[in-house]
């Protein structure tokens, strides 16, 4: 295993890090500790989850995932051993952002965040989490696939500068040791540096934002901020939901596969999106790689990247993802995936 600092923390993690959001809704307790296991054995130690997964997000299993996590830290006494992230999920103002965790104005104000992290606590038997993270903005965003910034007036919206008080308390009280940001655009990193500095509150270490072949939206807009301000990328999507492992080639719906099972999944189902992704695994076949371990190396490459978040249903893929830190792509297949990239830009943003 590689390691690099996570952000501009002191603390370091794994390159490959475990995400976690199947676990509960496509993969058991017991699935999810063998899990657990395997990749704790491998060198992995940044272990990403939050209180509003699995996902798809439901009432009757929120916070199942962070629950069999908890079970795991008190069945292995590891906590030690890893880093923990989780994250408090934000309003709902989008259809597909959930309702059901303290109602649909979940936003980032003290009562929410002091319940958001107790209840995370309790979940995960542990009295700290290493990064605490917002799962997305308290404001209209470009997420979640959107093409254009909305331009909408928020009725409600919580000033950045008063969030990052409170994580800030977090920090100081030793529930949190660092803070970081997901689904954020540069305008939102800018405000959270802005306040840390004006105001001497907690700084912001890491950006959890999608990062893959098919969405390399982060290096036009945020990988300034990672060489300029230390800010590191958790990469999640690497494989755009499995997409780029090549799995749902040629109109295959494989039993199981996330794809299969949850339509609601249709980020990375563009007509280009789907073009780019044939490219791609026919670029990985022609050199004898493997689509999903080409699409992860790329991402494993990046200089912004502090961790390239995987997440696996079953233990095959989990050992083909984790063994991808071991592939070095040659200058060739490099040139090839810029080729593509040139033809299909950012196709799922």
């Amino acid at each position: 295993m590689q390691y690099r600092k996570l952000g501009s923390s002191d603390i370091d993690v794994s390159l490959i890090g475990l995400g976690t959001m199947t676990w509960g809704q496509q993969n058991t307790e017991s699935e999810a500790h063998e899990q657990l296991d395997y990749a704790l054995d491998q060198g992995v130690t940044l272990i990403d989850t939050a209180e509003m997964y699995p996902v798809p997000p439901k009432a009757e299993t929120q916070g199942r995932t962070e629950a069999y996590i908890g079970t795991w830290l008190a069945r292995s006494k590891a906590r030690s051993r890893i880093v923990l992230a989780t994250k408090i999920a934000g309003p709902a103002r989008q259809p597909h952002n959930p309702r059901h965790i303290r109602g649909e104005a979940n936003q980032f104000d003290r009562p929410n965040l002091e319940a958001a992290l107790h209840g995370s606590l309790q979940r995960l038997q542990t009295d700290h989490v290493d990064l605490y993270q917002l799962h997305w903005p308290d404001r209209n965003t470009t997420t979640f696939g959107r093409l254009s910034y909305p331009w909408i007036d928020d009725t409600v919206t919580v000033p950045i500068e008063e969030t990052l008080t409170v994580l800030s308390d977090f920090v100081r009280q030793g529930k949190v040791r660092h803070i970081g940001v997901s689904n954020e655009t540069p305008w939102g990193v800018a405000r959270f540096l802005q306040a840390a500095r004006e105001l001497g509150l907690e700084r912001i270490v890491t950006v959890q934002n999608p990062y893959s072949l098919l969405n390399r939206t982060f290096e036009t807009g945020l990988s300034e901020f990672s060489h300029r301000d230390g800010l590191g990328l958790l990469a999640y999507s690497p494989l755009a939901f499995g997409w780029l492992s090549g799995k749902y080639e040629n109109g295959a719906r494989p039993a199981g596969a996330r794809i299969t099972e949850f339509t609601r999944f249709a980020r990375y189902t563009k007509p280009a999106a789907e073009a780019a992704t044939s490219a791609y695994v026919a670029l990985a076949r022609e050199h004898g790689l493997s689509p999903a371990q080409m699409a992860l190396a790329f991402v494993n490459r990046q200089p912004f990247t502090s961790s390239n978040l995987i997440g696996a249903t079953s233990m095959e893929q989990l050992r083909e993802n984790i063994a991808s830190v071991d592939v070095t792509l040659s200058d060739e297949v490099l040139a090839g995936i810029e080729a593509i990239h040139v033809r299909y830009p950012n196709p799922a943003p």
